[in-house]
């Protein structure tokens, strides 16, 4: 478990540096208005950094046993994981803006403090999301479970 959480911990270090990476784009080629600036951006950033994560999650984190991976499988848990991406955004986020109001820290220092507060969530939705099974919704032949003559 502990190889896992690191391997976790380097795909969000790596996808912490791409939402960076397309946020500076978006800043200094894309938009001017500061609500595109500070609204937008993040927002598209912060995606492009979701996908980088799944991938790494589906294929290499938690995908080393999975064979004979679908594309219904894939798209399937994409969905989840991005609903649950968007989950620890907000607890990063509320966490972010506690510990500025309660110890006047510096967004920066907030923010990565918060980041490991909601690294415990991902970690955990993560591995909730790819636990090994079949399928999310996996479906039960017609018939499965019925007496053969």
């Amino acid at each position: 478990m502990l190889r896992t959480y690191l391997e976790f911990f380097v795909s969000r270090l790596f996808g912490t540096g791409v939402d960076t990476f397309i946020l500076w784009i978006c800043e200094t080629f894309l938009f001017t208005s500061n609500w595109a600036i500070y609204v937008l951006s993040p927002i598209i950033s912060f995606e492009f950094a979701v996908i980088s994560n799944f991938f790494f999650s589906y294929f290499w984190i938690w995908g080393k046993s999975k064979k004979g991976k679908s594309l219904r499988d894939l798209c399937q848990r994409f969905v989840i994981f991005n609903l649950s991406s968007i989950v620890g955004f907000l607890i990063k986020m509320v966490f972010l803006l506690l510990f500025a109001k309660l110890f006047g820290w510096n967004v920066i220092i907030c923010n990565l403090v918060a980041l490991l507060v909601s690294g415990i969530f991902n970690f955990f939705a993560d591995f909730i999301i790819f636990h090994k099974r079949p399928s999310l919704f996996h479906r039960v032949p017609a018939n499965e479970g019925k007496l053969e003559k």
